[in-house]
């Protein structure tokens, strides 16, 4: 008797099809009308990086908030390939918007609340309203959350003065500024909790990204509908964070790019010595890695992008991959950025500072790349060197085994 092999896992598919083609097409269009770099820099160093009609004609316009959410309710029905799309160009333009956190992110929470279920009034509606823009939404935890990270979950049994009861602060909340709901874990559940509420403040902090603002809430005990258990909510909590974290890597794919593209487009135009600076074999040698380094986080990117998409088990291990290395050559193609433009580049009037800190902040955001590279070893079972400890001299010490 034979055993027939077993079918192979399909390929991911790294491509971009005709639809997102032009939606980046559009988003890229409205971007430079509506979002060009001069008027970036003026909103951010104006305190309130955010503009109300760009946010309108993304969503109202091009319909870029509800692309996760189904069509049943008031969504575009697509998926994560279309998003990653949208957060290439809004990392490509640094544009202040609050995509990630409130139409991924939040969005994936609330889907994995049984979103999807008419039943579920209370959260349908809020996809609704988050799919027209009208509304948003984030989720009250700290911005470098990774998605394996402990939560603030315990179960359902709550006794008084139990900490589901208490007064829930959180540092570090991005684009909770502008925000119309949080979504507030606690021990219990998961809770949707508006802004607007008596006693829930939202306190702006001086964060290094200025194009993402960030801010600690307060929200006192007793405010908010339980939109899911404890279990549920742990669970849609780290569907939202997983998504964020894989399609994070698109933005930073599109910030590498647009690093990239200036640094190339500067070091043709700039001349000495009569001729072009881009000329000179140890620029080519540099452009010619980074180059290398972005094409390669292109393709961790979209294929974290198509795991999510299709569901296939092993998203978290390309989420992982892809946030172990694009983090990581986001801030690379920053900081050539501005070394290659020279002087120019350490200017305030230059926007390279605004790329190389939403590269830094990016770096941390939902798990730094060290986090994730430990996260990839496990979810791959690529254990680390044993340790044991040594004593050699009297002072104690650690060394693998065996060494």
């Amino acid at each position: 008797m034979t055993t027939q092999p077993a079918p192979a896992a399909a390929s991911p598919d790294l491509l971009y099809s005709e639809t997102e083609d032009d939606l980046r097409a559009a988003v890229r269009s409205l971007l430079t009308d509506r979002a060009d770099l001069p008027a970036t820099l003026a909103r951010a160093e104006s305190g309130d990086p955010y503009d109300p009609g760009l946010w309108t004609s993304l969503t109202a316009g091009i319909g870029v908030a509800g692309l996760l959410v189904p069509e049943k309710l008031g969504g575009q029905g697509a998926g994560h390939r279309e998003a990653a799309v949208v957060l290439e160009e809004l990392g490509r333009a640094v544009t202040p918007a609050p995509y990630l956190t409130s139409s991924v992110v939040a969005t994936e929470t609330l889907l994995g609340c049984d979103g999807e279920s008419t039943e579920s009034t209370d959260v349908a509606g809020l996809l609704t309203a988050l799919a027209s823009g009208h509304r948003t939404a984030v989720l009250a935890l700290p911005l470098t959350t990774a998605p394996d990270a402990p939560l603030p979950f315990a179960g359902d049994a709550v006794a008084a003065g139990d900490p589901a009861e208490a007064t829930t602060t959180v540092s570090a909340v991005a684009d909770a500024v502008r925000a119309d709901v949080l979504l507030v874990p606690r021990a219990d559940g998961l809770y949707a909790v508006e802004t607007a509420a008596p006693g829930v403040t939202v306190e702006p902090l001086t964060p290094l990204d200025l194009t993402r603002p960030l801010a600690t809430v307060t929200v006192p005990a007793g405010h908010g509908i339980r939109i899911a258990d404890a279990a549920t909510g742990e669970a849609a909590v780290r569907r939202g964070l997983l998504a964020g974290a894989g399609l994070l890597a698109s933005e930073q794919l599109g910030l590498a790019e647009w690093c990239l593209e200036e640094t190339v487009r500067h070091t043709r135009e700039r001349h000495q010595f009569n001729r072009p600076v881009g000329s000179f074999q140890a620029l080519k040698h540099r452009m010619a890695q980074l180059w290398l380094e972005v094409v390669s986080a292109r393709a961790a990117a979209r294929n974290a992008a198509d795991a999510l998409a299709t569901g296939d088990p092993g998203a978290p291990l390309a989420v992982a991959v892809a946030q172990a290395y694009c983090g990581r050559v986001a801030v690379h193609a920053a900081e050539e950025c501005v070394q290659l433009h020279g002087g120019t580049g350490m200017t305030w009037e230059h926007p390279a500072h605004l790329y190389l800190k939403r590269a830094k902040s990016d770096e941390s955001a939902l798990g730094s790349p060290g986090a994730h590279r430990e996260r990839l070893a496990g979810l791959a079972d690529l254990p680390g060197p044993e340790w044991r400890v040594q004593v050699t001299g009297g002072a104690p010490g650690r060394g693998p085994a065996g060494g």
